[in-house]
């Protein structure tokens, strides 16, 4: 398997070593990546003003093979997209966060299905046990948040941020197991195949995902996550935060299917906390 690294980084470390030269064709393609991806050999000779050798002796230089291999890893970085390589003119400051995460939620406020979100609480209710799966950062986080949200109200849920260890657990659950994926893309390939592989032995699947994904496509139910990156590339994604809506659905709509049972535990909770730390009445419950 080949790492590949990223060639504008490799050429910033490499800059101050360059021979002067060197430095001159360096500049030339950190100034426009497309330009130089594109150009031939002697076209970025003469535009730098030096020897055909000497871009030879760049590529070289930067960790790559010939000039093809270098103008092939300039379109890689391309391909990722500008808003990661040029500085986007957008600021966002604290009320610019905020605003995110609140255009975020109301975007997926409106695609809501109230016939998935009960044909899901009827899959969990049914549930021998649930089974929580979620990749990276913000899906690690929160299948961890479906968990603490979960227990408490009595279901069995357990959650699972490895993906050897999700497919192992994938491959001997019960067909009366839930499997819920929490993936803001649906693509990660370590929560599609233990989906996947769930679905052989009978699981329903629900996933908390983009629509018409990998992920989605294997699901039973999908809860739809709409995503908006923009090319402020500094703050991190609010669309975290419509999936967490999501979970706080799925566990309220889950209590108020058994108040009474959700009660008695809730209760059982708050006086083993409140004895425990003290403080005002209308404390979070743990949190």
């Amino acid at each position: 398997m080949t790492i590949e690294v990223d060639i504008v980084s490799r050429m910033t470390e490499c800059f101050p070593l360059l021979r002067e030269a060197e430095k001159k064709v360096a500049k030339l393609v950190m100034d426009d990546l497309a330009s130089a991806a594109n150009a031939s050999i002697t076209q970025l000779a003469e535009e730098a003003g030096v020897s055909e050798a000497t871009i030879t002796r760049f590529a070289k230089a930067v960790g790559c093979k010939n000039v093809r291999d270098l103008k092939m890893k300039l379109a890689q970085s391309l391909a990722i997209g500008q808003r990661f390589i040029h500085e986007s003119p957008e600021q966002s400051g604290i009320q610019g966060v905020y605003e995110s995460i609140k255009n975020v939620i109301n975007i997926n406020r409106k695609v809501v299905n109230e016939q998935d979100i009960a044909k899901s609480v009827e899959i969990l209710q049914n549930a021998r046990q649930i089974l929580a799966l979620g990749m990276g950062g913000g899906s690690t986080m929160l299948s961890q948040e479906l968990q603490f949200r979960l227990f408490r109200l009595g279901y069995p849920i357990t959650a699972y941020n490895d993906g050897l260890l999700a497919r192992m657990v994938a491959a001997t659950a019960d067909s009366n197991d839930v499997m819920v994926v929490i993936s803001a893309t649906g693509y990660t390939p370590e929560v599609v195949e233990p989906a996947t592989i769930a679905k052989q032995y009978g699981l329903k699947v629900i996933a908390i995902t983009a629509a018409e994904s990998p992920l989605a496509e294997i699901s039973d139910v999908v809860l739809p996550v709409v995503t908006q990156e923009t090319d402020f590339i500094y703050k991190p994604s609010a669309s975290r935060y419509a999936m967490m809506a999501l979970i706080d659905v799925l566990s309220t709509e889950l209590a108020l299917s058994h108040k009474r049972r959700s009660r008695d535990r809730l209760r059982r909770l708050k006086l083993a906390l409140d004895s425990h730390r003290g403080g005002v009445d209308r404390q979070p419950l743990g949190d």
